[in-house]
């Protein structure tokens, strides 16, 4: 037989500071867009078209019916040793790549040491070398991709001395930032400021406990 139920509820700012905390874990766990990442993944796309590093792609299905291609670009986070991001896709010289990546992100000195170390090492090979880069294994971090360099010489001439190793690790490296990037966004998107306002703009209701009501 049907009942009325009457329950008290409460906006976030009325709840007392455990409730409040029990209310943003709700949130966290329940309600953080699941695209979160998505402006790091296009920034990270731009990024690599500068440095010269075409993302592989995958097909993914849509709603509609048809599919859209997708950069093979993976992460995992962000509390274990293990985590870390990793892409696949390929690398060659990009003219006036050092040039481009300042003129897109001028502060980020770590940007910029990726795009001097792949200049530098191009330059002592004639702007030659290329790289496959192909993850491997159910993980995911800089050192599950799979890093085959080559030199394309006319005269066939071997890469200079530490270029294989310059070009892996630059390409790390280059992981290495994606996953601080992914690591930076996602602290923001789940601070105490983000996730409050998140909740007042929604004008959800929660009961005194800080459990979610409508």
């Amino acid at each position: 037989m049907p009942r009325i139920v009457e329950t008290v509820v409460y906006e976030l700012r009325e709840l007392s500071g455990a409730a409040r905390e029990r209310a943003r874990a709700w949130y966290r766990e329940s309600c953080l867009d699941h695209d979160w990442h998505e402006f790091v993944y296009d920034d990270f796309e731009t990024v690599c078209t500068l440095l010269g590093v075409t993302l592989r792609t995958r097909p993914v299905p849509l709603m509609s019916g048809g599919t859209r291609e997708k950069p093979c670009v993976y992460f995992r986070g962000f509390w274990s040793q293990g985590d870390g991001a990793s892409f696949e896709g390929g690398y060659a010289y990009a003219p006036g790549a050092a040039r481009a990546i300042r003129a897109h992100a001028p502060k980020d000195e770590e940007l910029h040491a990726v795009a001097d170390a792949l200049q530098a090492v191009q330059r002592r090979n004639f702007y030659q070398l290329a790289a496959r880069i192909r993850q491997r294994g159910r993980y995911c971090h800089e050192y599950t991709m799979e890093i085959a360099v080559e030199r394309d010489s006319p005269a066939w001439q071997d890469m200079t001395a530490g270029a294989e190793d310059a070009v892996i690790e630059a390409l790390r490296d280059l992981a290495r930032w994606l996953y601080r990037q992914l690591e930076r966004e996602y602290e923001y998107q789940s601070s105490d400021a983000v996730v409050d306002e998140t909740i007042e703009l929604n004008a959800w209701t929660l009961t005194e406990a800080g459990a979610q009501f409508g």
